[in-house]
């Protein structure tokens, strides 16, 4: 097209006069799409304060250069007490509990409070990042929502509830080249980075059948489906915003806080709770993608709504490139794998854990992260530690805060999540399906030969909810 002489003159003027002058230029172009500088300080809303909520509410306090400026929750008050978290959460002691950490330094901060998350993200125009801390059945939406506004996002796990929503997940973290990381905190572990290192040079020979554990069953274990009747529903409580993509029923207490968990159209069982922590260490040392077949049994009473006690089943991985052939057996519920000849008299497995076979010898550690122990004896003493090759972090939410700032991705991030997580929803699958073996389509999404886990795979959403 053609410019005037008087047009390219003038514009050449302006630029040249930019350059002349110092500018004050928003922080988010120095740094690129969704960039934090360095020196500024973190924005965070918190969505979902319950337990888990509050505890991470806790450990991003811990970090001087985040500040939680937002909560969103449908709950005003729980009392955890009773449960693991054996605390006090929903809207107003989380609430305080920000507002007192961070008036110690600033006597007038408050933090913003809505019951509807969507509300927060359009209104709180200085958020930078979200922590979703919701059920299962929630994360999807949320963490889409999140990204579609340019926020950094911290998920719990499982990513995602079922498979579809898994991959919708990673696009739109792709898409939008946000800072993303999975809640599962023993990723950032120094335990499962040497565990990661010792396995990678072969320490303990060739390995090729993995076991993890948890001793992790049902909090509700009385019922034997969906509980009967009703309940009133706690002060200041928006059951319809706590149920999101799921249809309306009526509200019972015994849906929740916590023992959601137990009914397939909220939570995932102990398979959703736990695998994502505790079989995360085999799949990142091998590199393991899509099983070849994966079968579980579940253990005690079940149905279409309730889930498990317990569970034992297998992941089969074939040799495939680089992927080596690899069998994961998993056990929820209480189950764990036998003594194995190279362990000591005076060892005992622990409540939750993993244990690789190889071919020279053993490596045992704790769920989440725990360090390994080598077994045999003389095997231990004679290995030498191999390199660092696996950077270190600062804990799970620092890493992902400096991923915010520009650092390198962190770990758990959805690319590499997402894939640990659909490895763990094949085994839902499984379970839902009446313990069918699955062999996963990862192209097309289906089971094969399986229709009817169509269901399961891409489940139906209230009108509002679906993830875009």
């Amino acid at each position: 097209m053609s410019v005037s002489r008087r047009k390219f003159f003038k514009s050449s003027a302006a630029a040249t006069a930019a350059l002349s002058f110092p500018t004050i230029i928003p922080r988010h172009v120095l740094g690129g799409a969704h960039h934090v500088a360095p020196s500024d300080k973190v924005n965070v809303g918190m969505v979902g304060v319950g337990g888990q909520g509050r505890h991470n509410s806790m450990e991003l306090m811990r970090l001087n250069d985040v500040q939680i400026i937002a909560i969103a929750d449908p709950a005003e008050y729980w009392d955890l007490s009773s449960f693991y978290f054996q605390s006090y959460a929903g809207r107003g002691p989380v609430k305080d509990l920000i507002e007192e950490h961070f008036q110690q330094k600033t006597p007038n901060f408050k933090v913003a409070e809505y019951l509807n998350f969507r509300e927060m993200l359009e209104k709180e125009k200085s958020l930078d990042a979200i922590v979703c801390s919701t059920p299962d059945h929630t994360h999807a939406f949320v963490a889409a929502n999140a990204m579609r506004a340019g926020k950094h996002i911290f998920v719990e796990k499982p990513l995602t509830h079922n498979l579809v929503e898994n991959r919708q997940i990673a696009k739109i973290a792709e898409e939008t080249c946000v800072a993303t990381q999975m809640g599962n905190m023993g990723h950032s572990s120094e335990g499962i980075r040497q565990t990661v290192e010792l396995l990678q040079v072969g320490a303990i020979g060739e390995v090729k059948q993995t076991h993890s554990w948890c001793n992790a069953t049902r909090w509700s274990n009385g019922l034997s489906g969906l509980p009967l009747g009703t309940s009133v529903k706690p002060i200041g409580f928006d059951w319809d915003m706590w149920l999101g993509p799921r249809e309306l029923i009526p509200f019972h207490e015994d849906y929740t806080p916590v023992k959601w968990r137990d009914f397939w159209r909220f939570g995932c069982g102990a398979i959703g709770d736990f695998a994502c922590h505790d079989m995360d260490a085999t799949v990142w040392a091998y590199n393991l993608k899509t099983p070849e077949s994966v079968q579980i049994y579940p253990i005690g009473q079940h149905n279409d709504e309730i889930v498990p006690h317990g569970e034992i089943g297998y992941f089969n991985f074939k040799a495939k490139g680089k992927q080596k052939a690899m069998k994961i057996t998993w056990y929820a519920g209480g189950g764990r794998p036998g003594r194995h000849e190279f362990f000591p008299d005076t060892f005992h497995l622990s409540k939750r854990g993993l244990l690789f076979e190889g071919t020279k010898g053993v490596i045992q550690c704790d769920g989440a992260g725990g360090a390994p122990r080598i077994f045999p004896q003389e095997l231990r003493e004679s290995i030498e530690r191999p390199p660092k090759s696996i950077r270190r972090t600062g804990g799970h939410h620092r890493d992902w805060v400096d991923a915010i700032k520009g650092g390198p991705k962190a770990s758990s991030n959805f690319e590499y999540a997402a894939r640990l997580n659909e490895i763990a929803l094949l085994g839902v699958l499984s379970i839902r399906m009446g313990s069918a073996e699955i062999k996963w389509d990862p192209k097309n999404m289906k089971a094969k030969g399986l229709p009817e886990a169509d269901q399961f795979i891409d489940e139906p959403v209230r009108e509002g909810w679906q993830v875009v």
